[in-house]
This record gives C-alpha cells, sequence and structure tokens, in this order.
C-alpha cells in the first residue's frame, strides 16, 4: 500500500544526495562562493518542486532516473537562486530565509548576488550533463530556461515590484502568480513528464494539473503571510502587507482566497484521473501544498 509520508522521506533524501553529488564542493575555489552556494541550495526547505519532478517520473516505468536526478537539482538550484536575490535589499529585503539568515546577512550583498547567478548556471549545466537521451536534455532546457526567464519567474518577480502600492485586478493578480510561482513549479511537472517519456496528451493533462497547484500554491503563500508567524513560515510573516503588495487576501479577503485554493487543489487532482494509481503521490503532492500551515 502507497505511503506518501514514505515516499517523501524516500525522494527527499534522494534530493539530498543528488544535490551533495551535482553541487560544486564547498572547498572548491573560490571557496567562499562554493561555500554560499551550498548554503543557500542545501539549507533546507520542503523540496516541493523536486518532489513534483518525481511525482511525475513516476508515472511511467520507462522514465530515466538520471534525467530525474538532474531535472530535480536543476529546479532547486534555480528555485534557490530566485530565493536569494529575492531577499536582496534591492528587492524584498529579508533578514530570513528557511529559519536562517539570509544569504546576504550569512555572507554579504555582492556574494549574495554571484551565489544567485552562479547556481542558476549550475542549473543548466547539470541538465546539459544529464546521463539520457539529447532529445530529454534538450527539452527539459528548453522548460526550465522559459520558465525561469523573462516571460516566467524573473517577468513575475518584476511584475511584482511594479505592482507595490498599486490596485491589481484579480486576472493580473492570476497573471503574476502564474509567472512568479506558477511557472517554475509547472516547469517540475513538466520535466517529470519529459523524463518520463510521456506522450503529448498525457503531458496536457500535467499541464492542467500543474497550472491549478501553482496558483493554489501562491494563493496559500498569500494566505500564510497574513495569518502564520515567522518561525513557523520559517521567513519574516506579514512582509506582504508591510511592503502594501496586492495578494489575494488584501485583493479578495482571507475566506475566498482559501475557498480558492481549495477549488484549485481539486481541479489538480481531477486532472490526474487518467493516470489511476500512479498519479498518487501527485495527488498527495496537491493536497500537501494547499494544507500548507494546518
Amino acid at each position: 500500500m502507497f505511503s506518501f509520508e514514505d515516499w517523501v522521506h524516500t525522494h527527499g533524501q534522494r534530493t539530498e544526495v543528488a544535490l551533495e553529488k551535482l553541487l560544486d564542493a564547498a572547498n572548491t575555489n573560490p571557496v567562499r562562493l562554493h561555500e554560499a552556494m551550498r548554503y543557500a541550495a542545501q539549507g533546507g526547505g520542503k523540496r516541493i518542486r523536486p518532489l513534483l519532478v518525481y511525482a511525475a517520473g513516476a508515472l511511467s516505468e520507462d522514465a530515466n532516473q538520471n534525467a530525474l536526478d538532474a531535472a530535480a537539482v536543476a529546479i532547486e538550484c534555480i528555485h534557490a537562486y530566485s530565493l536569494v536575490h529575492d531577499d536582496l535589499p534591492c528587492m524584498d529585503d529579508d533578514d530570513l530565509r528557511r529559519g536562517r539568515p539570509t544569504v546576504h546577512k550569512a555572507y554579504d550583498e555582492a556574494t549574495a548576488l554571484l551565489v544567485g547567478d552562479a547556481l542558476q548556471t549550475r542549473a543548466f549545466e547539470v541538465l546539459a550533463n544529464a546521463e539520457c537521451d539529447a532529445d530529454i536534455r534538450l527539452a527539459m532546457i528548453s522548460a526550465l530556461a522559459g520558465a525561469s526567464g523573462s516571460r516566467g519567474m524573473t517577468g513575475g518577480q518584476a511584475i511584482d515590484l511594479e505592482s507595490v502600492g498599486k490596485k491589481l485586478d484579480l486576472d493580473g493578480l492570476k497573471q503574476m502568480h502564474a509567472m512568479k510561482t506558477g511557472a517554475l513549479l509547472s516547469c517540475s511537472v513538466q520535466m517529470g513528464g519529459i523524463a518520463a517519456k510521456l506522450n503529448s496528451t498525457q503531458m496536457q493533462y500535467l499541464h492542467h494539473y500543474s497550472e491549478a497547484l501553482g496558483l493554489a500554491f501562491q494563493i496559500v503563500d498569500d494566505v500564510l503571510d497574513a495569518t502564520a508567524d515567522s518561525q513557523t513560515l520559517g521567513k519574516t510573516a506579514g512582509k506582504d502587507a508591510a511592503n502594501d503588495k496586492p495578494t489575494y487576501v488584501t485583493l479578495m479577503g482571507l475566506d475566498y482566497a482559501q475557498k480558492a485554493a481549495k477549488d484549485l487543489q481539486e481541479t489538480a487532482i481531477a486532472s490526474l484521473e487518467s493516470f489511476g494509481p500512479k498519479a498518487q503521490a501527485l495527488k498527495d503532492l496537491a493536497l500537501l501544498v494547499v494544507n500548507r500551515g494546518k
């Protein structure tokens, strides 16, 4: 019988092993930079994105396991880089991340900037060197580049910064969230599907799943920022309100936001019906995302 708790433990450990193997050693020159890269990438976190990679990979027995490990590390490197830059004084200016000092506090601002740059390029190096067919490598590189760039995560961050103190309508808020948060979550699922060699119809079902999941994830973040404390979050609580940022809670209210997240969770799970029991980890991850903090 499938145990989601055991599955998360096994694949969380698999992620840590892959990170240890595919990141440069801390004593690699320049030492301070490589120490800081590991501080950022290996400093805890829920590893939701790597878990999504592995869960999508479980949809096929033909999945290339080396490609899955490379994708898990690559997506976590991009995610870590985005957090390091997001925390900088010129962006969200935060001192706490994953319950520890942010990289620019533990080291310095210049090192934090370079850490983000180096983690981003390392992600693509890992994918380029993955032990799998060239078409799988190329498809994963293309997916991650699109999700990370100006039409994905980076563009969403730009909209977020431009929206401080302004009023966004619901469609504008959805677009920002789809780019800033949803793009990398969707890419995680997409790369898992690529490594699993799924067909176009199956990939479309995964797209519907990840689109709903990505928006639900950010809505729950908005709810937690408004309702949880810093110790629970592992980062400074209340930052969105303090910075006058538009969120689902400030725009639509707490009750609406919580119901929207629940509805999106149900949509995501329903999208996986055709995969049967092989999709159980993906279904449970949707429950985990929406039930965070409960």
